[in-house]
């Protein structure tokens, strides 16, 4: 059994920092090897334990703070900070098994703006299980970003290369968003720094898993801004298609310039269909937009939803978009940050769980197109959920984890495991939890 809400020893933290091992391992289960556990950025566990007693297993204090989604791969969990290492602990205790420092961050006093200070790893990496290795990317003095090519066993730095786009200004883009892998190819998306100073577009970077091919790229045609920024990053679809949602552009009239929209982009990163609300122009004067919370693909593959800063929820056909005004439903308000998380539903239809700054909101989705109201928790419960089982989990920056019943919203348990930042969301394995801390990493228990 567990003990308590702290573990009870420690070893040494090659980072500096102690890391707390837990008296007993933590029960694990699957693997969870990119944001929200596979490239649909579902963020659903269906077979997962409902919470009995949750507590802190262990916590991990590593060299930076970890804005990026924990993964688990074979037992090990990889932790990406803004101190520009990844680290290797054993996920059922805490145990330091590797750290690998990729790179020196850059102060935030070499930037053009921005609010991450300071900048190493902000996006969450990805795991490829043909390789065993580990993708993440860092930003170093320069300022320049590297994608790094890590093996999962030893740590080893096996290729790194520059992956900033042709034409473009390293120091006014940022690379928040998750890694994605698909069909081979790791995708990296870009936006701008808090502030959208500079001359920055929305990106798309890919690059060959194997690491010596060409790279391919996608710019959004729009003359600045339209930043591809949502931490939960580019979903996948079968085939190997990628949808990313951008955000607000320059552009507040006219044609539509493909910012504040969702976006279908071909494995080489050929741009193939779009949607935007029907009044994209004057969310982009108001600084309103889809970016903020990146596209999730709805049981089936069939249906994509999407929300942002505006407002608006939108739902839409992944093989026909519709361009501007074309949804399928629409409903409003939830101005959402971060990453959704979606389930099946009754009858053949989804249920989304979206993070809005009015509460976390149960969107429930029919086979007729559309989209219900559920529940909706106090606006104090604001993170990017996971499900696990049949409930829902959501840190907050305050530091606080709740756990709300998926079908009814009621509070199931509420666990203090450090302060957060905004996006933060768990990983999850088996009967365990691992969230990302401005500190480094708590494990929780589901059961105890």
């Amino acid at each position: 059994m567990l003990v308590g809400l702290v573990a009870m020893a420690a070893c040494a933290s090659p980072g500096g920092q102690p890391a707390a091992v837990a008296a007993a391992p933590l029960p694990l289960g699957a693997d969870w090897t990119t944001y929200h556990g596979d490239a649909t950025r579902a963020g659903y566990v269906p077979d997962g334990p409902d919470p009995a007693a949750p507590a802190v297993a262990w916590r991990a204090d590593l060299d930076g703070a970890v804005y990026a989604s924990p993964i688990v791969v074979g037992g090990l969990l990889v932790a990406a900070t803004e101190g520009g290492s990844l680290y290797g602990l054993d996920a059922a205790t805490g145990a330091v098994r590797w750290r690998t420092h990729l790179a020196d961050p850059v102060p935030g006093s070499d930037l053009p703006c921005g609010n991450i200070d300071p900048l190493g790893i902000t996006g969450t990496p990805v795991y490829d299980p043909g390789s065993g290795q580990v993708f993440a990317v860092a930003a170093r003095p320069g300022v320049e970003h590297i994608l790094f090519a890590v093996d999962a066993r030893s740590g080893q730095v096996r290729t790194q290369r520059r992956v900033d786009a042709p034409g473009s200004e390293p120091a006014t883009h940022l690379q928040r968003g998750a890694l994605l892998l698909a069909d081979g190819m790791v995708y990296i998306p870009y936006g701008g720094n808090s502030g959208d100073c500079g001359q920055y577009l929305g990106r798309v970077v890919g690059v060959p898993v194997a690491g010596d091919g060409p790279e391919v790229d996608f710019a959004v045609p729009t003359t600045r801004e339209g930043g591809i920024w949502a931490a939960s990053g580019p979903a996948a679809l079968p085939g190997g298609d990628v949808l990313v949602t951008t955000g607000n552009g320059e552009a507040v009239g006219g044609v539509w310039d493909h910012s504040d929209s969702i976006l279908r982009l071909s494995p080489q990163l050929r741009l193939l269909d779009g949607f935007a609300p029907s009044g994209w122009a004057q969310e982009n004067s108001v600084d309103a937009d889809l970016g903020s919370t990146a596209p999730v693909v709805l049981p089936g593959a069939h249906r994509v939803l999407a929300a942002g800063k505006g407002g608006g929820v939108y739902l839409a056909d992944v093989d026909a978009l519709g361009g501007v005004g074309g949804e399928r439903d629409r409903l409003e308000p939830c101005h959402s940050y971060g990453g959704a998380a979606t389930t099946p539903g009754p009858g053949g239809g989804a249920v989304v769980f979206l993070p809005c700054m009015e509460g976390l909101l149960q969107v429930r989705v029919g086979t007729d197109d559309r989209m219900a109201r559920g529940w909706q928790a106090g606006a104090a419960v604001t993170g990017s959920p996971v499900v696990v089982g049949t409930t829902v989990w959501s840190v907050q920056q305050d530091g606080t984890l709740d756990a709300l019943d998926a079908a009814t919203g009621q509070v199931r348990a509420i666990l203090p495991v450090g302060a957060a930042t905004r996006f933060a969301t768990p990983a999850v394995s088996g009967g365990a939890l691992f969230v990302p801390t401005r500190a480094g990493i708590t494990a929780v228990a589901i059961r105890r």
